[in-house]
């Protein structure tokens, strides 16, 4: 149960800010548990970033958490990306005075550090802006105090509705300035004032938001499940639905589930294709994220039905036309051409917020799944050209077989003198021989097992239940004594089974079924 009580206070002056090395309040950041885990690794500039083109894309928190993120881990890309994060929250009024000032503290250590690009930053921004920021800091604090205040008058009266629509602008409110905690807690109270399943499934989405920003995954697929067994997301709510299949695929995506994340993003459908969910992931995300978890757990033949042929899909795919050649060059087997692409945007996915922690084990399944495609076709293979092909040496090539090798993912073995790789082969006439010879012994078991019933029906060896008279007489389910019914007698309407002649006739059976076993067919 939820007290009423904030879990932070908001501060009254500039002051009373702490600053931390995350870029936030205390635990009110909202990358604050993803940094705690993930190993900040620092990136070089990126090949095919464009910064202001691929901000643009985004809005609200996560537009600030992405440029946060950039400049904390590609140092040609820093000063630009504090410029731009420190711009975007003055100008949109931000009540998040604490990250605020986190930012320009950054900034300042970054020119003081002589980063690229510390020559060309303007002064303003290397000042804190103390006049806006204490207003903007009373501001929250009298919206908080008054928000409250209604909350507790609508409870006073106990209008559900009123109580309801109270903490989600709280939650907004908290959400606003930064204090992710608290909007947690005042969406998740709308829960016991839902009415209709229009409020459910708005509850559902801003917890949510919340916790994909939080870095509660678990959470989030709680919630979704919740919402889409809504009637009204039932009913052809498309947007909706699309919504909470992206957020379905970040969840599957932080916990590895590549198959299950691949799925997600590919049935979205073309409603998010005009970034209609800029606050947590934008269309070029999905198709990033759906091709390469496709690329890393599929099968050949599903990529070919559930990637290149879905018409929906392709529609992201034009935003992002290298993984559309990616994929196209992976199912038409030319290996060196998908492994310079994935080479070449790698800085470019070790930047993104979602998917940096993801880049290596995706890479290196699809790299696993290159080599078994390679080798599939052939008994022999030369190693030589084979490495020439994946851009590696023989000695290296030669390693990563060997574990799939181990691992039973290829059936070969290698010739380290000639350098070659060959394909174990099986005797398929033994093989056909040994599945013909268990196919014979199933269906002897079972023709022995049909007679034996035939054999025991015919000799009355059967015992029909109170409630088996729906079978028939010869219900061949029923088996093991004849019986007789007893009068009625004791509870009413109850028939007792009797089992009087059940030696003779056991006795009866055994024997003839001895005899014509020694007969033979």
């Amino acid at each position: 149960m939820y007290s009423d009580q904030p879990a932070a206070s908001t501060p009254s002056s500039l002051s009373n800010v702490t600053l931390t090395a995350d870029g936030g309040n205390g635990d009110n950041n909202g990358n604050s548990k993803r940094k705690r885990f993930v190993k900040v690794v620092e990136v070089d500039a990126p090949n095919n970033l464009d910064l202001d083109a691929y901000i643009a894309n985004y809005k609200g928190h996560t537009k600030i958490n992405r440029l946060e993120f950039i400049a904390d881990r590609c140092p040609a890309l820093q000063i630009e990306a504090l410029r731009l994060a420190i711009t975007e929250l003055k100008n949109t009024q931000t009540l998040n005075i604490p990250r605020y000032a986190n930012l320009v503290k950054k900034l300042n250590d970054a020119v003081k550090f002589g980063v690229p690009g510390s020559a060309n930053v303007s002064s303003d921004l290397l000042n804190i802006d103390k006049a806006w920021a204490d207003r903007q800091l009373q501001k929250a604090k009298q919206q908080t105090e008054m928000l409250e205040a209604e909350l507790k008058n609508y409870k006073r009266n106990s209008i559900k509705e009123s109580i309801r629509m109270g903490n989600i602008e709280l939650g907004n409110h908290y959400y606003a300035c930064g204090d992710l905690t608290s909007a947690h807690r005042a969406y998740s109270r709308t829960r016991d004032y839902c009415t209709t399943s229009k409020h459910v499934v708005e509850m559902c989405m801003n917890v949510i938001k919340v916790s994909i920003e939080l870095g509660n995954f678990p959470h989030v697929m709680t919630f979704v499940v919740k919402a889409e067994s809504s009637p009204e997301v039932a009913q052809d709510k498309d947007l909706t639905k699309a919504k909470l299949k992206a957020s379905s695929g970040l969840a599957h995506l932080d916990l590895s589930k590549y198959s299950a994340a691949a799925r997600d993003f590919l049935s979205i459908g073309e409603e998010l294709v005009g970034h209609q969910y800029g606050d947590v992931l934008s269309a070029n995300d999905i198709a990033v994220y759906g091709g390469l978890c496709a690329l890393a757990s599929f099968s050949r033949a599903e990529l070919k039905r559930l990637v290149l042929d879905n018409v929906g899909f392709r529609q992201y795919l034009e935003l992002e036309p290298h993984i559309r050649d990616l994929i196209q060059g992976f199912y038409n087997s030319n290996y060196a051409q998908c492994l310079d692409i994935m080479e070449k945007w790698r800085n470019d996915y070790l930047l993104d917020l979602h998917l940096h922690s993801h880049v290596e084990a995706l890479y290196t399944n699809i790299r696993k799944k290159a080599l078994i495609q390679f080798t599939s076709p052939f008994l022999t293979v030369d190693l030589t050209k084979m490495a020439k092909s994946f851009s590696t040496t023989v000695p290296d090539l030669e390693k990563e077989l060997v574990s799939l090798i181990i691992g039973g993912q290829i059936e070969a073995r290698i010739d380290s003198q000639q350098k070659i790789l060959w394909a174990k082969q099986t005797n398929k006439r033994s093989a056909i021989f040994e599945r013909s010879t268990a196919m014979g012994q199933d269906y002897e078991r079972e023709a022995k097992g049909l007679v034996l019933r035939i054999q025991m029906i015919n000799h009355g060896l059967i015992v029909k239940g109170p409630g088996s008279g729906k079978g028939g007489e010869g219900d061949v389910g029923d088996v093991v004594f004849e019986h007789h019914h007893h009068p009625r007698s004791g509870r009413a309407g109850r028939e007792v089974p009797m089992f009087t002649d059940a030696g003779s006739n056991v006795s009866q059976f055994l024997s003839n079924f001895s005899r014509d076993r020694r007969r033979g067919p």
